[in-house]
């Protein structure tokens, strides 16, 4: 493994060595591949486009964050500005580094759009949006190619197995009552919150190596040591995933949401929306404790519960009410 590191580590150096003009577009190009953006575009598009695509790209990217974080402690490896200090660390990452989520989440997320235009050309900026964001990965120093390597394998293959599942899975809950769909998409979050400390506790005594730990402090002297080793976040993915199905569920029972309209509802429902999940967001952020111990994360799953209800419930109800929005079915 270490041949491996020392290989990917002399590629990482070429990146950086094309010089520092590439800093701010890498930087663009690795926020189209962050949380933040995914829940943007899917809100969006769930409010304005289409819920079936707003679902099927919310669910990939909530059930690929939660199955990348299983496979970076299954391999437990440094990110190249942890394991040697001639690599610059551009971004602060506190997670192990294969598979690259990134990498791993984009696939999912441009390839499940990809999927549903079903054009080549759609294709086309599907992979280019893959690739670009991935290799700034590689710039930034935050990852190794065999990172990026591993992440569009995992990706691949979890797109693959969704698609394949997907229509045979929705027909089948379709014939199911709105308690029992309810009840899947807890249960769900609740599988993918057990395998992920599941494979945590599988380390066992693991401690992070002191090296690792001293070359990222390095990299960000007034940084909170990394601490790879956290669970915390898995709540949050597993509460976001159950808040958005449960507010599918309680949608699709009164009738859906037309996504059509003006352009200024449209408009108006991603203002209105955004402007929700900012509140939620940060307004529970403040009054929930932050810390990685099982009240805060129990605290934490239901914040984000929370912010999963409003983007696929709570706010469709407050388009109907402020006519910005119909139902799907009268």
């Amino acid at each position: 493994m270490d041949a491996i590191l020392q290989n990917g580590i002399q590629i990482v150096l070429s990146f950086q060595n094309l010089g520092t003009w590439l800093k701010t577009p890498a930087e663009l190009l690795s926020f189209l591949g962050t949380e933040y953006f995914f829940l943007i575009v899917i809100a969006s598009v769930y409010w304005v486009w289409s819920t079936s695509l707003g679902i099927r790209i919310g669910l990939l990217v909530m059930i690929s964050l939660g199955l990348n974080g299983i496979f970076k402690f299954a391999f437990h490896q440094p990110r190249p500005y942890w394991y040697d200090i001639r690599v610059k660390g551009m971004a602060q990452e506190p997670t192990f580094g294969i598979p690259s989520g990134h990498a791993q989440n984009s696939v999912v997320f441009f390839g499940g759009i990809a999927a549903w235009i079903r054009r080549p050309w759609a294709w086309i900026l599907a992979v280019l949006f893959v690739l670009f964001i991935s290799l700034s990965r590689i710039y930034l120093g935050v990852h190794f190619p065999t990172d990026i390597l591993a992440g569009w394998l995992a990706g691949a293959v979890i797109l693959i197995v969704y698609l394949a599942l997907e229509n045979p899975v929705k027909e089948w809950l379709a014939h199911r009552s709105t308690a029992i769909q309810i009840l899947i998409g807890f249960l769900g979050s609740i599988i993918i919150i057990l395998f992920f400390l599941f494979s945590r506790g599988l380390l066992g005594a693991y401690t992070v190596p002191l090296e690792w730990i001293k070359n990222a402090q390095m990299a960000f002297p007034n940084s909170i040591p990394i601490n790879p080793l956290g669970t915390s976040w898995i709540y949050s993915i597993g509460g976001a995933l159950f808040g958005l199905s449960m507010g599918v569920a309680l949608l699709n029972k009164q009738g859906g949401l037309n996504t059509s309209g003006f352009w200024w509802q449209r408009l108006l429902r991603i203002l209105v929306g955004l402007v929700g999940v900012i509140i939620l967001y940060l307004g529970l952020s403040l009054v929930f404790p932050n810390d990685d111990n099982t009240p805060a994360n129990l605290l934490r799953y239901l914040r984000y519960a929370v912010v999963g209800l409003w983007i696929s419930w709570l706010a469709p109800l407050l388009f109907f009410i402020l006519k910005l929005a119909e139902p799907l079915r009268n």
